[in-house]
Parts: C-alpha cells; structure tokens; sequence
C-alpha cells in the first residue's frame, strides 16, 4: 500500500511541477506536512544532496523520499511515479506542437508558464536561504554571513557550480567542528 501511494503523490508532484527540480520542493514540502516521510532539516539536506549529485534533481529528491520511505522498492516507486507524467506529457505536447507550431495562442500559453515556474523556483530559494539563517527558529549568524558574503562574488564570477558547492560543503564542516 505505501509503494502506491508514493507512486501517486510523486505521480501527481510530477505532473503539477512545471519548471524542474527546485519547483517540486513546494510539493515536498506539502507532502512532508500531509505525510510526515521526512522532516524539513531533512528536505533542505534532500536538496542540498540532489543539487550536488549527478542527474536530475526531482528524481534524487524522490529516490530519497522513496528509500526513507520504502528502501529500494519505494525509490523505483517514485521515481517512477514523479518520471512518468513529464514523458507522458512531452510526448503529447511534442506531437500537439507539430500541428500548432505557428499558432500564436499556444506560443502565449507557453510563455505564460515562464513566470509561474520563477516564482516556483524563487520561492524555493526564499525558503532555502530561511532554513539555512534560521535553523529552528533561531538565527545562526555563520550561516547567514556564509550566504550574505558568497552572494556578490557567485553574481560576479562565472564559475561552475560544483566549486559553489565544494565551498560551502568545506564552509559548513568548518563552522561545525
């Protein structure tokens, strides 16, 4: 019974998160209230995790959530579940495409949705940035400065991300020895 409902409530995560990864965290976090799987400490590491590791970052995120859940039949469960509607989709939008490929309407509708997954995405990084300065509803001033004084030079330098990444994994290892 509980393989099902991962397979559902990642089905349905997959089908209304329209954006990528980070637009399923509204989702997850949802879900965690609805189901208690896991905590929030636990979705900002889920995060952090699927930010970090090769391949897509819905899938991670639902491969934790399955495991924690399930073990190794709740990871293919989810997955599966958060996988099939994008496909599903792309395959009928593709096909839909080809037909109205000019038609001015749906080129509107597409671009409407641009907006609605930055505010997804934003909100996401609202709330990453709250977790991390206020863990437990108390402020932890080392993690705030972190973010306040790698923030200018993320925006001025073009380096890849896996040494953003790198820096804050040493950063937050070094605060807590």
């Amino acid at each position: 019974m509980i393989l099902l409902r991962l397979a559902l409530e990642f089905f349905a995560i997959g089908l209304l998160s329209i954006g990528g990864g980070l637009a399923t965290v509204p989702f997850l976090e949802d879900l965690s209230a609805r189901t208690g799987w896991f905590t929030a400490a636990e979705l900002s590491d889920m995060i952090a995790v699927s930010e970090s590791t090769p391949g897509p970052i819905g899938v991670n995120m639902a491969a934790f959530v399955g495991f924690k859940t399930a073990g190794i039949p709740g990871v293919v469960c989810a997955a599966i579940g958060l996988a099939v509607p994008s496909v599903a989709v792309i395959l009928i939008v593709a096909k839909a495409l080809e037909k109205f490929r000019g038609n001015r309407y749906i080129s509107g509708a597409l671009g409407a949705l641009r907006p609605a997954s930055l505010a997804l995405i934003a909100s996401v990084g609202v709330s990453l940035f709250i977790s991390a300065a206020f863990p437990a509803r108390s402020f932890d001033w080392r993690s705030g400065l972190i973010i306040v004084l790698a923030l200018p030079p993320m925006l001025k330098t073009k380096l890849h991300p896996f040494i953003y990444i790198a820096l804050a994994a040493a950063a937050g290892i070094a605060l807590k020895m």
